[in-house]
């Protein structure tokens, strides 16, 4: 008989052990691996991120010494100080340098204002992306936590958003800054641009021609009053108090009144879907959506009639936006590359809502703009 504990059976044994200790080794080795991986990532990601804000900083400080410039140039102008120089103040041959020398000065006061705005978006882009760099930082710090130290809270409904939904707020921010930065552009900083220089002519002719000087005034009050009622408006648009006020389709019949007063549009609508199918963040974006396709409307379309309406259809709220004007060949946009901010704003905000977006539009046969929301389906709807 054999014994258990032959020379033969006591190798199988050793032999086992072995191979599941070189196993085990093998596994511990790779998730040590994998954790030092993820910590090696996190570590690189950190320096390049700062490295990029030191970058960042370093651009910040470029665009402030070109305010500062800017603003020590229109400070030192004569008239900015309350004086001009007259004909008689000024020598024979002194007319021709103080043109040439204005019209430089006139020239360097333009080329800093084109890059003061163009490094303000340019620095704007760039604090997205230090968000954007900081939200992929905190997610490879805590799968190295959640891989050293066995961190559930990873895996577990925890207290912060998941990385794709914070992704996909700060690229809906990025989208919004873009759209607001246009809107400023297109709006406030065209027409302070245009009264500088009324101002500025308004100087030059008040001792020569006063009644120039008066009507350029009246001009320039006309436009900033003009422009005041269009920041208000502006200021308004960036949270919705009347959805408190007035509820959802209050809210919206406001919208239509408002553009209607501006353009004389006939606008009808048909609002049957009940807005308490919807939670506030729903109905803040169904709000938006309206008033962005009215604005659209109001800017490109060339309408004669519009129509918003609402519906419970297939298990969703869908909300739509139809006008007969000129209409789009959205295609042919997509193809090349252009960037509409209205409908990238609409977008951006139905992704966020998780509910579908569609623009059906093409040229001479006017546009449609379709969102669809998810919704709980009711016994009897």
């Amino acid at each position: 008989m054999t014994g258990p504990y032959t020379p033969e059976r006591m190798d199988v044994a050793r032999s086992s052990d072995d191979i599941r200790t070189v196993r085990d080794a093998r596994i511990d080795g790779l998730r040590a691996e994998a954790s030092e991986a993820v910590g090696y990532s996190a570590n690189t990601l950190r320096t390049v991120s700062q490295r990029y804000r030191t970058a960042y900083t370093d651009q910040l400080s470029q665009w402030q010494a070109l305010r500062d410039e800017l603003d020590a140039i229109e400070r030192g102008r004569p008239e900015s100080r309350g004086h001009t120089p007259t004909a008689a103040e000024r020598g024979p041959d002194d007319g021709a340098a103080a043109a040439a020398e204005a019209g430089a000065e006139d020239a360097r006061v333009r080329s800093l204002r084109t890059d003061v705005d163009g490094l303000g978006t340019e620095l704007g882009r760039q604090q997205t992306e230090l968000a954007k760099l900081e939200i992929a930082l905190r997610s490879l710090e805590a799968m190295w936590l959640f891989l050293e130290r066995g961190d559930s809270s990873l895996v577990s409904a925890g207290e912060q958003l998941p990385t794709d939904i914070q992704m996909r707020i700060v690229e809906a921010q990025e989208s919004e800054r873009s759209r607001l930065a246009q809107e400023v552009h297109d709006g406030p900083a065209q027409t302070l641009s245009n009264a500088i220089f009324q101002v500025e002519y308004i100087e030059r002719v008040i001792d020569t021609d006063i009644r120039a000087a008066r009507t350029e005034l009246r001009f320039l009050r006309d436009l900033l009053r003009r422009e005041l009622g269009s920041v208000r408006t502006f200021i308004s648009q960036l949270r919705p108090p009347v959805l408190d006020e007035l509820g959802l389709d209050g809210a919206i019949s406001d919208a239509i009144g408002r553009t209607t007063a501006l353009t004389g549009l006939a606008i009808s609508h048909d609002m049957t879907a009940s807005p308490e199918r919807l939670t506030g963040t729903q109905q803040t974006v169904v709000l938006r959506v309206v008033q962005e396709a009215l604005q659209n409307v109001r800017k490109h379309g060339a309408a004669s009639a519009v129509t918003v309406a609402s519906v419970i259809e297939n298990g969703n709220w869908v909300l739509s936006v139809r006008d007969d004007g000129r209409g789009f060949d959205v295609g042919a946009v997509a193809a090349r590359g252009r960037r509409n901010f209205g409908l990238q704003f609409m977008r951006e905000r139905a992704e966020l809502i998780g509910a579908g977006f569609e623009v059906h539009s093409r040229p001479d046969g006017g546009t449609l703009v379709r969102l669809a929301i998810p919704v709980r389906t009711e016994e009897g709807s």
